[in-house]
């Protein structure tokens, strides 16, 4: 409680936002971010820590920890973000634990396992913190898709190549600076970036 009531008086010192931090090492991450709020009259500063993650597939309660930690480490007003998938055959899982999920699976395994199945739908969801000194801020964008039955474009970007947003045909890697006009990174930015124009505004 101290920390953040430390954040809030440097924040109404300053009297405005000028730049945030975004906790992110991941440069596809980096550049959608300050794709899609180019708009705000904000500066997106990266920081690349390590912060641990609880293994949850309670997303919320996941990045909302996150979000505490990292502000531990700047001291200053910072968002982070967590994306998943929620697989329908399996009751929404792996959810929160999705980074291991992957790391465990990989792109084949995912489309062997996944893509052939009677119901192969699944939703992709990107989940923002955001401390501002007061509290944390959480905002949420969802994109509902399908596993393909194999991996399909570069596999750079985690399962970008395995996962097809519902009424495409192509996986979000096939199609490249598309998928930022469609992508629940955008859904949840987008939200972010209304409430931070009217917080700048006010």
């Amino acid at each position: 409680m101290f920390l953040l009531w430390s954040l809030s008086y440097a924040v109404c010192r300053e009297n405005t936002l000028r730049a945030l931090r975004f906790l992110s090492g991941n440069p596809h991450k980096i550049r959608e971010v300050e794709d899609i709020l180019s708009g705000i009259d904000i500066e997106i500063v990266a920081v690349d820590y390590k912060i641990s993650e609880i293994q949850t597939i309670d997303v919320p309660k996941l990045v909302h920890g996150k979000c505490i930690r990292a502000f531990q480490r700047v001291s200053q007003p910072i968002f982070v973000e967590h994306t998943s998938l929620k697989i329908s055959a399996l009751n929404g899982f792996p959810g929160g634990l999705t980074q291991v999920f992957w790391d465990t699976l990989q792109a084949d395994n995912v489309s062997k396992l996944f893509g052939s199945l009677p119901d192969p739908t699944v939703v992709a969801s990107t989940r923002i913190a955001f401390c501002d000194g007061k509290r944390i801020h959480q905002f949420e964008g969802e994109v509902e898709g399908s596993i393909a039955a194999e991996p399909r474009g570069n596999r750079d970007f985690q399962w970008d190549c395995v996962f097809v947003p519902k009424g495409e045909t192509e996986t979000f890697a096939e199609l490249g600076d598309r998928k930022n006009e469609i992508s629940m990174r955008r859904r949840a930015l987008e939200s972010f970036a209304e409430f931070l124009k009217v917080k700048i505004d006010g």
